[in-house]
């Protein structure tokens, strides 16, 4: 592939690929502050999403955000896992504590109503079956809220490696780090174990790991992972991560995380034949620069900016209406779990584990 090719009409969306009419009409589980800032704009621009039910655990406070994006209906927890208001919705965006992630996918898929699930699909490899057979069972379109797997700098990129324009890959590095108390409180869920699941690794790791097995379009056969916690509020979870994978290509990639430490997201990979560096692919908050050398030819390109969130909801919204399986599914997001498990599995032992 020559790059400019790889380049040209850089923001195409690839996966479009027939004419999709309507849209899904969406229950937004759980009002937090991604779903204000994020989620629920990125849905109003989109085109085959729209927001018809808020679900939350404070209805009354929650008016605001219904008044501001016309929702007519609001509900509490215990009312949406009852069926209340369930006509009004075809599917469900659950954005709760990752504990609570099954139970509210489950209870939407054996209502028929598909899902969109924000990742990690559950705190465990056995919970999260237990959601991607529901779903399986009730015949309900599952999508795990892999992000980048929809944005064009991340797309792009694999049409690269695909198509070998930097020889076969070798290494890739992916770090991203933001310091949690700079927009949330030591009680924030995400300090909690029994609702998170883990730490750093959990909620920051999984964007460059979940990345590189897209980009590689392969799974990762051994495991070795480190991680560091200085103290509260930290004690419970990994505040700092680092995961090694190793892959049946002879690849290796790195993979480090961190809730304490500056602001930083990049992705490189290093084929035989050249690079490419990708800056702040995981924030989500600027235009993405990307560089590309291949021999003794270097491309430079900023894409205009993407709102990555919109493209999700429009991508899955487009696999609902038209029938199509989504690329970040319920496997992917089980195959996270496995290896998520296996870091913290070796960073106890301190010894490498193997992945079937």
């Amino acid at each position: 592939m020559a790059l400019e090719d790889a380049f040209a009409d850089f923001t195409r969306r690839d996966w479009e690929r027939e004419a999709a009419t309507g849209a899904v009409r969406l229950a937004v589980v759980g009002v937090g502050g991604f779903a204000r800032r994020r989620a629920l704009p990125a849905i109003a621009e989109g085109t085959y999403c729209e927001t018809t039910t808020l679900v939350t655990s404070s209805p009354d406070d929650a008016s605001d955000v219904a008044e501001t994006y016309d929702v007519e209906a609001v509900v509490d927890y215990d009312a949406f896992l009852a069926g209340e208001d369930a006509a009004a919705y075809d599917a469900v965006y659950v954005a709760t504590p990752n504990a609570t992630h099954g139970r509210y996918a489950i209870a939407a898929a054996d209502r028929g109503k598909h899902v969109i699930c924000e990742k990690p699909l559950e705190t465990t490899v056995d919970r999260a079956r237990e959601v991607v057979d529901t779903c399986a069972d009730t015949g309900v379109t599952l999508m795990t809220a892999y992000r980048l797997q929809t944005e064009p700098t991340v797309r792009r990129t694999r049409d690269l490696v695909r198509e070998r324009a930097i020889g076969d890959v070798v290494q890739l590095h992916g770090c991203f780090s933001n310091p949690l108390l700079e927009t949330a409180g030591p009680e924030t869920w995400r300090l909690d174990p029994d609702l998170a699941g883990g730490g750093a690794l959990v909620d920051l790791g999984v964007y460059p790991l979940n990345t590189i097995r897209f980009l590689l379009d392969r799974e990762p056969t051994g495991v070795y992972a480190t991680t560091h916690s200085s103290g509260d509020p930290f004690a419970a979870v990994d505040e700092h991560v680092a995961v090694q994978l190793e892959f049946d290509t002879d690849a290796t990639a790195s993979c480090t995380a961190s809730f304490d430490a500056h602001a930083t997201s990049r992705l490189e990979l290093i084929g035989t034949d050249g690079t490419v560096n990708i800056e702040s692919p995981f924030g989500g908050v600027v235009p993405q620069e990307m560089v590309v050398e291949s021999g003794d030819v270097c491309m430079e390109y900023t894409g205009p900016s993407v709102d990555e969130v919109r493209e999700e909801f429009d991508y899955f919204g487009y696999c609902v209406l038209t029938g199509t399986a989504p690329e970040p599914d319920g496997a992917d997001g089980l195959a996270d779990l496995r290896v998520i498990e296996a870091a913290y599995e070796s960073a106890e032992t301190g010894c490498r584990v193997g992945l079937e």
